[in-house]
């Protein structure tokens, strides 16, 4: 994978050493990889489901990383371990005036045998931070599974708050699934 921007943090994670950094064009490919492998294992934290993500093309998000476009509050950012992808995370934006206010955090999604080593919270850290860079956005939203203590718990430390439970959010054959609506105020109105 090709460096495609001048933001990179390395941390110091386990014994790893972990990048998060803009993904771009070259990193199509391994972006929708990595998102087809955590659709299967955590059907319960995407919207999406394999079955209907496995056929797309990798060029589908093109719009997700803000490709194409002059949205700074578009974008999607990964960490990588070495030349792997083990991470990744996308804020989008609506250009809508009533709503040109608010972005949107999806995606969030780390390996599981990456978990526990920090890259999660270096992920929405570096998310957080490139957002609060765009002037124009007052508030972050996003949603997580109500069954995902780990998850809730790092929004949480970020400084997001919940102001909404969506009962039965999404239906699974292993029954139905709440989310957590979160927000974090980037800026007072």
């Amino acid at each position: 994978m090709k460096n495609s921007s001048a933001f990179t943090e390395t941390l110091a994670a386990a014994a790893a050493p972990f990048a998060v950094r803009r993904l771009g064009a070259d990193d199509l490919a391994d972006y929708k990889a990595l998102r087809d492998t955590m659709l299967l294992l955590a059907p319960d934290a995407f919207t999406a489901d394999p079955q209907s993500e496995w056929p797309k093309a990798a060029e589908v998000y093109q719009a997700r990383f803000g490709l194409g476009g002059d949205d700074p509050a578009t974008f999607t950012l990964g960490a990588l371990s070495g030349d792997r992808l083990v991470g990744a995370i996308s804020c989008e934006h609506e250009s809508l005036p009533k709503v040109a206010h608010i972005g949107h955090i999806v995606g969030m999604m780390v390996l599981p045998e990456h978990g526990g080593r920090g890259v999660g919270r270096a992920l929405l850290r570096g998310c957080i931070d490139r957002v609060r860079t765009v002037t124009t956005l007052e508030q972050l939203l996003l949603t997580v599974t109500a069954t995902n203590p780990r998850a809730i718990a790092l929004y949480e430390a970020a400084g997001f708050v919940r102001y909404g439970t969506l009962t039965q959010a999404l239906r699974l054959d292993e029954g139905d699934v709440d989310k957590h609506l979160l927000r974090l105020m980037l800026a007072a109105h």
